[in-house]
């Protein structure tokens, strides 16, 4: 399950408490009051929103907690202290990657700047699927980790429109089984 499966039930379900309290205020303003009940109201319509408002603050607070904590961003001004590392600067239309060649099973650092204008580069598994990617910009590196766990030829290709060549800005990377 996804995290957009459980956030947009949850923010249609927000959307209609707030309908339903509106519906309420609107039918209760025509009602004359004493000043008593008008107070009392003011008391707990403020009451209502302390909790209310307590509730969103915590609700925010543990949903950007439950969804940022396993967030994949190594730290960028350290050593990683990976089992590899690759060179990687993207330019209008290409890649170029140093060295092209990993083994499956070690951690891989990629250290991903552009020479031009901002790219993104995406790695694509040999299923077609997008396995991780980061942004390319120019004079500044964003580091990248990730294992690779099956061997095969990986495609590199450019998310960011970056101009009329962008279409053909890829290029590969070949994943050797554990053992070779």
């Amino acid at each position: 399950m996804t995290v957009q499966n459980v956030v947009w039930p949850l923010a249609l379900l927000g959307i209609a408490a707030v309908a339903l309290i509106f519906i309420f205020v609107i039918s209760q303003a025509g009602k004359p009051a004493s000043v008593e009940e008008t107070r009392q109201a003011a008391h707990t319509a403020h009451v209502i929103q302390a909790r209310f408002f307590a509730v969103l603050v915590v609700g925010f607070a543990v949903g950007t907690w439950l969804t940022l904590r396993h967030f994949p961003i190594p730290q960028q001004h350290q050593p990683l202290h990976a089992d590899q590392a690759i060179d990687v600067e993207g330019f209008m239309w290409g890649w170029n990657i140093q060295p092209t060649t990993v083994r499956a099973g070690q951690t891989v650092e990629f250290r991903v700047t552009s020479k031009d204008v901002n790219h993104d580069f995406a790695i694509y598994g040999p299923d077609g699927n997008v396995v991780a990617q980061t942004q390319a910009m120019p004079g500044f590196t964003n580091k990248l980790l990730y294992t690779f766990q099956q061997a095969g030829v990986y495609t590199v290709q450019c998310l960011e429109y970056c101009g009329v060549g962008h279409g053909v800005m890829r290029t590969t990377i070949t994943v050797a089984a554990a053992g070779d």
